[in-house]
């Protein structure tokens, strides 16, 4: 099966217990997660020969984070060691009309403090088949942007697969550079380019016409889509193929979701799904991109590598965490009309 590696940050995190807010919390459920780290793992439970790379303090907690990743089938041979501490957020869950809330903590984290020569990407992206990053990543600080480009120019001179979730997240632009002024150089060495309508716009001041996330009611007309693909691929020419999630958001349990997958000339729409009841959606986007990336590499068409992603996001929304617990025979079976909930006996 084929080689990815992911890079990014991993960091701890700290959920209220069901729904509770965080005024109301006086314990917290504690986990792992990272976008990087979590394509990693859906990729792994798929059979693929999924790598993380990051950096991380030498410490109990780091441990724990590196050893549960491993156990979960992720190869951690290239991850980098020194400074003091292992980034953390916070989660509150919401409900209905109440949305979910991020706290971050992660000023000074281990990865932040990167620079360029720590790690030996020659080595790390040796018989790689793919590379894929996140907008989160260069937003952290510019030694990790730095890294981030390093990482993406030895990809493209040894012929790897470059892979990007655009993940604006503007809580952590804060070094005194915006993300329209560092993305752009880091995208141009992508082959595959993943986004939703926020991403495309804060980044490039690229948008579907008449478009408003929060008024969609559930209702998306997918190939409208079309047009922020073109616009990316003519922005960043080496890119072959663009991915767009569309979530419709009826309340914070309630949301309807979907995705394209547009290669120049077709765009290729997933089923819809109408996830009534959701238990996690953190992590749905990085379950996206792992379904994307285990979908070019183990279908035929393009049509099913979407499918799949759809479906294996959709899944994600059921499981607590950021991880994406699922096997491909459990998409494979939501794809062929499964998802009545019913028991396996």
């Amino acid at each position: 099966m084929a080689k990815v590696v992911t890079f990014g940050e991993v960091m701890l995190r700290l959920s209220t217990p069901g729904y509770l807010r965080f005024a109301q919390a006086r314990q917290f459920d504690a986990t792992f997660g990272g976008g990087e780290a979590n394509v990693a793992v859906s990729l792994a439970n798929y059979g693929v020969d999924a790598h993380f790379v990051t950096r991380m303090p030498k410490n109990d907690i780091a441990d724990m984070c590196l050893a549960e990743l491993r156990g979960l089938g992720v190869n951690l041979d290239g991850v980098v060691y020194g400074g003091d501490r292992v980034g953390i957020y916070y989660l509150e869950t919401g409900a209905v009309a109440r949305g979910s809330k991020v706290v971050y903590d992660r000023a000074n984290s281990a990865i932040a403090e990167i620079k360029p020569g720590m790690v030996d990407w020659h080595k790390v992206l040796s018989g790689a088949d793919w590379f894929h990053w996140t907008g989160i990543t260069p937003a952290l600080s510019q030694g990790a942007a730095d890294a981030c480009l390093e990482a993406i120019q030895v990809a493209n001179e040894l012929g790897v697969k470059v892979s990007c979730d655009l993940n604006y997240r503007k809580k952590l632009w804060k070094y005194g550079k915006s993300a329209s002024e560092v993305m752009p150089a880091l995208v141009a060495g992508c082959d595959l380019i993943l986004g939703n309508e926020e991403d495309a716009e804060k980044e490039f001041g690229i948008k579907p016409e008449g478009f408003d996330a929060e008024k969609t009611g559930g209702e998306i007309d997918q190939s409208r889509f079309e047009s922020v693909c073109q616009q990316l691929m003519k922005m960043f020419p080496r890119c072959k193929k663009v991915a767009v999630t569309l979530r419709g958001s009826i309340n914070a349990n309630h949301n309807t979701w979907g995705g394209v997958l547009y290669d120049g000339k077709t765009l290729w729409q997933s089923r819809r799904y109408d996830i009534t009841h959701i238990v996690d959606r953190v992590g749905g986007g990085d379950s996206f991109m792992g379904g994307l990336l285990y979908g070019l590499i183990a279908y035929d068409t393009d049509q099913e590598a979407i499918e799949f992603a759809a479906a294996a996001s959709c899944l994600k929304h059921t499981i607590i965490g950021d991880y994406n617990r699922v096997t491909v025979a459990e998409v494979e079976g939501l794809i062929k009309g499964g998802g009545s909930g019913r028991v396996s006996r």
